[in-house]
């Protein structure tokens, strides 16, 4: 990956949506070889979709919380379970305190707390600890350079 596949990912974040002739004038290219480009940046998996960009007040689920989850066994095989809650965004993993942690958004406090029973009935769950998230400072995508 070079600079100008950097620089499209960036533009395409923006606005997927954008014309291939607007991004190859954005970055020197020609709407042909840009075209090339994304078509290999989503063969080699490097663009896994195209979607948008929901604000979560406007769909009822204004509501955010970082879930940690402990529990007695490997939560490897879980996957599905917490796949099966729909208002579960994220399930990963963890190393340290907690066996995963969990986005999940939600309407209103009730909502989370009905999400959190469901979550805290999954087999091998034997804590849930929820922070809720007050307000987001940012959210930076990926393809932002570091210093």
């Amino acid at each position: 990956m070079d600079d100008i596949d950097r620089a499209l990912l960036a533009l395409l974040q923006q606005d997927a949506l954008q014309p291939y002739a607007a991004l190859g004038a954005a970055v020197g290219l020609s709407a042909g070889a840009v075209h090339e480009r994304v078509r290999k940046l989503r063969d080699r998996g490097v663009i896994r979709r195209t979607t948008i960009d929901i604000d979560p007040s406007a769909v009822d689920r204004g509501v955010c919380a970082f879930v940690s989850v402990d529990a007695s066994a490997w939560m490897g095989e879980a996957r599905d379970a917490f796949a099966a809650v729909p208002e579960v965004q994220e399930a990963h993993i963890t190393a340290g305190s907690s066996s995963v942690l969990l986005k999940v958004r939600t309407g209103d406090n009730e909502h989370l707390q009905r999400v959190l029973r469901r979550i805290h009935e999954i087999e091998g769950i034997s804590r849930t600890n929820a922070t809720i998230v007050l307000e987001t400072f940012f959210e930076r995508p990926l393809t932002q350079p570091t210093a």
